[in-house]
């Protein structure tokens, strides 16, 4: 494994792991106005890009990049209203079991299939997050239920990431997202808008920045080593979270809630080195 790699993917998770810290402390805001913030923080970095290198807004696969940012807006939506009702670990350990919907979605639209052991690893990873609801007293049924749904929508991402294919540039497809949220989360906004005062104002415009260099370094890392090799690094966004939650918020966990969130990951990271191994 490449060191650049493993460095990329460790700034990765530390950018969105600060995501996530900013959104719980940022929950006085409406929700849909922390999705506009994040969004339109994005855009800063995204249409000169597009508009520096000549590449077209508007993009090849439209419907599906319309898609895209639908689906992405609702995923991205639940997870940050998930984070009010719950610890931000177990937020993220929940919202990560996403490529078990991935794969069912994989199975269901692309007849891929599903290794028998990938079954498996999936279990563990759903028992982790059975055990957890049972141990983590933070967890309502209320948070539970947005972050498995945002689940769903986050694990449908891929699937129609695959379907775009290489038709439409990376950065058109992150524009059409930022766009999308930025659009219908202003227009959500506007009824229970409130007005940043001082630190504020870079807290919410700081979303922006660390979404936008957390899927940057995470794809430079993929660019730079074996997938099976660095994709389960992309877990130590829990272990990140957990511990500026710890320190800055005062979040804590058992020992039975850190044993749950260790078997979501150790299932997800056993089902990445699977999938990697039958190609």
């Amino acid at each position: 494994m490449h060191k650049k790699a493993i460095i990329y993917m460790s700034i990765s998770a530390l950018a969105f792991a600060l995501l996530n810290v900013f959104v719980k402390k940022l929950g006085d805001f409406n929700v849909y106005q922390i999705v506009f913030f994040r969004s339109i923080g994005s855009l800063i970095f995204t249409i000169p890009y597009l508009i520096k290198n000549k590449i077209s807004f508007l993009g090849n696969k439209k419907a599906l990049l319309v898609a895209r940012g639908l689906v992405g807006f609702a995923g991205m939506t639940l997870f940050f209203m998930a984070i009010k009702h719950m610890s931000m670990g177990s937020a993220v350990s929940i919202r990560y079991i996403s490529p078990i919907f991935a794969a069912l979605f994989a199975l269901l639209l692309l007849k891929e299939k599903i290794k028998p052991i990938q079954w498996f690893c999936f279990g563990i990873a759903f028992l982790g997050v059975v055990l957890l609801k049972g141990f983590d007293n933070q967890i309502n049924n209320i948070g539970l239920t947005l972050a498995v749904i945002s689940a769903i929508f986050t694990g449908l991402v891929p699937i129609i990431i695959r379907k775009i294919g290489t038709k439409d540039h990376p950065i058109v497809i992150v524009n059409y997202f930022m766009i999308i949220s930025a659009l219908i989360g202003g227009l959500l906004a506007i009824n229970n808008w409130k007005n940043p005062i001082g630190i504020e104002w870079l807290l919410l415009l700081s979303l922006g920045v660390f979404g936008y260099f957390g899927q940057v370094y995470m794809t430079k890392a993929l660019q730079s080593s074996e997938i099976n090799q660095i994709a389960p690094l992309k877990y130590i966004e829990v272990i990140f979270t957990m511990i500026i939650g710890a320190i800055w918020l005062q979040e804590s966990y058992s020992l039975l809630s850190l044993f749950a969130i260790l078997l979501i990951i150790i299932g997800l990271v056993l089902n990445v080195m699977v999938k990697q191994s039958k190609r």
